[in-house]
């Protein structure tokens, strides 16, 4: 093998292996506790939160397989980018895990026909995949993974708030988020323009959560490392498969952002003319 062919092998495989690196991702900390409302209007500015998500734009990612990340279409559908496309926030305190999202969707779908309460991936829901503290080992819902679902079901049955965890002796424990443990407000059709609209706004107790799912967590500081990842699910009538992932590739943990605990950051600075 020539010099120069060794040398482009060694950079496409440098930078293979660094596009395979999960993403860093920087969650700030609250001040002030928001109220659980349905409104994200006094704190989405002071969470994490890096833009509008759509197809289009996860294409573009280290991360993005077409057949997890895909949407529904019986035909005749909008395009892709009116189907679904949400913006997401993270926020923390010492007691407290806050997340919310903003979310156009063309349709809302809550209906399962073989429906079991722990299938929230056959509605339209969005979870938030976190690993405290982050190890690094590859594992599949085990010792300190946590999933934090919410299905967009008005009615906000007792499977609404869905918990995914694993512990020190087992995997994929499935069980609804306790009433006394998470709060969680849902607004359907806010901007007036279709009934699939929403927006989701929730906080889960870190204490009652994520120590339970492994003993070695303690409450969180600034530099601590989470992992990370968001599973948003969008049947659209159709079977398991419509739904997108970010900042990760499924349920190996080891996959999942890396989201750095942060102290709290102020909104952005805009100039008088």
């Amino acid at each position: 093998m020539s010099q120069a062919l060794l040398a482009a092998c060694l950079t496409l495989a440098c930078s293979a292996a660094l596009s395979a690196q999960p993403p860093v991702l920087h969650l700030p900390m609250l001040h002030r506790a928001p109220a659980i409302d349905g409104d994200l209007a006094e704190w989405k500015e002071l969470a994490f939160s890096d833009g509008v998500w759509d197809i289009y734009r996860l294409r573009q990612t280290a991360w993005f397989d077409p057949s997890r990340n895909r949407l529904t279409d019986h035909g005749n559908e909008p395009s892709p980018e009116d189907d679904l496309q949400a913006r997401y926030y993270t926020a923390w305190d010492h007691r407290y895990l806050y997340l919310g999202a903003e979310v156009r969707d063309n349709a809302n779908d809550v209906h399962d026909p073989e429906h079991q309460d722990k299938r929230w991936y056959f509605k339209d829901c969005i979870c938030w995949f976190i690993e405290a503290p982050r190890d690094r080992a590859p594992e599949f819902f085990g010792q300190g993974d946590n999933a934090f679902c919410f299905v967009i079901d008005a009615r906000r049955p007792d499977y609404g708030a869905w918990w995914r965890h694993g512990s020190p002796d087992s995997t994929y424990i499935e069980e609804p988020l306790p009433k006394g443990v998470v709060d969680y407000q849902l607004r359907l059709n806010p901007w007036g323009h279709s009934p699939g609209d929403f927006v989701l706004e929730a906080r889960v107790d870190l204490q009652a959560t994520f120590a339970k799912s492994d003993p070695r967590w303690a409450p969180p500081q600034v530099g601590d490392v989470w992992g990370l990842e968001i599973v948003h699910t969008d049947p659209d009538g159709g079977p398991y498969g419509g739904h997108f992932i970010v900042y990760g590739t499924g349920d190996d943990d080891s996959t999942w952002g890396e989201a750095i605990l942060t102290g709290p950051i102020d909104p952005v600075e805009r100039w008088d003319k």
